[in-house]
């Protein structure tokens, strides 16, 4: 296994709160993260959409881009409109190289709403409509060669093991899925044992860490998940509770070879994205290190 470390440029600029951020420029984000020494970086919301400006911006600093996030509309449009939505979206990934198609289901979310607490997040009955539709999704990505990789996502339909499990049951083995440790481990998700037991799905991951009790305070006081970010409760790997080592050894079990990338929002304010962007390659590389990865 050899896998190649990537980051989120969330850490400095947020899309879902663009107060967070708002004066760092995407010139900016690019050679911090190349500085700090990562191989890649994730797509943000403000970076160019024409590949002809983002490609030599990404050349000046020798990354790769990585893929990005999209927001699937599935359970209020169809699969052919949603297809024709992304068109744009997956003809940058692939001008510029990326092999990986990131999305989570958006429509009936609540992650991005300061004004509903995470606890209201929304409920699926139909997994088998959901399912098909991913299906057909998937293989529309296979088609234009992509990975298909869906996050599952505190505050949205795929959030907890159960939810997991019936995404499973409900795709092929073609639809594959973020590893996010963070959101795993909120969601009462082991990624290590994830990653064990359904090594085909595995298509992308994310490494951040989280701090237990910020969670804990998000949900007895019925916080929202944007309000939960703010007060701390993710951070970069190394920074809070989480033993990387376990999903590191997975990882190299399964010969995984994708992007490992941090992703740990924060308030860029209160935790320097270099500092902490140094802090989680460093966690990362030891804990693959140890894993011979």
């Amino acid at each position: 296994m050899s896998v190649r470390f990537g980051v989120s440029p969330i850490a400095w600029a947020n899309d879902d709160m663009p107060e967070l951020g708002a004066d760092t420029s995407v010139e900016t984000i690019l050679a911090d993260a190349a500085q700090i020494g990562f191989s890649g970086v994730e797509l943000g919301g403000r970076f160019p959409r024409d590949a002809g400006v983002l490609g030599p911006m990404l050349a000046r600093e020798r990354l790769a881009l990585i893929g990005g996030w999209w927001s699937t509309r599935l359970l209020t449009r169809s699969v052919e409109d949603e297809i024709a939505a992304m068109a744009g979206h997956i003809a940058l990934l692939k001008a510029l190289g990326s092999t990986v198609f990131i999305a989570a289901e958006t429509s009936n979310a609540v992650h991005g709403d300061r004004a509903r607490p995470l606890a209201e997040r929304p409920r699926l009955s139909d997994w088998a409509g959901f399912g098909a539709a991913l299906n057909r999704l998937a293989a529309h990505c296979a088609g234009q060669g992509l990975a298909f990789a869906y996050h599952f996502h505190l505050g949205t339909v795929v959030e907890d093991q159960a939810d997991v499990g019936r995404f499973i049951a409900a795709t092929g083995s073609h639809v594959g899925f973020v590893v996010d440790t963070g959101h795993a481990a909120l969601g009462g998700v082991d990624a290590a044992r994830l990653i064990r037991e359904h090594p085909q799905r595995v298509a992308h991951v994310h490494a951040k860490d989280v701090r237990p009790p910020v969670f804990e305070r998000v949900r007895r006081e019925r916080m929202s998940f944007l309000d939960g970010v703010l007060a701390g409760m993710f951070t970069a790997p190394g920074d809070g509770a989480l033993n990387f080592a376990p999903v590191m050894a997975a990882l190299a079990g399964i010969g995984y070879a994708g992007w490992v990338v941090i992703e740990a929002e924060q308030d860029p304010n209160l935790a320097d994205p270099v500092e902490y962007g140094r802090l989680g390659l460093r966690t990362l590389r030891a804990a693959a290190e140890a894993a011979h990865a």
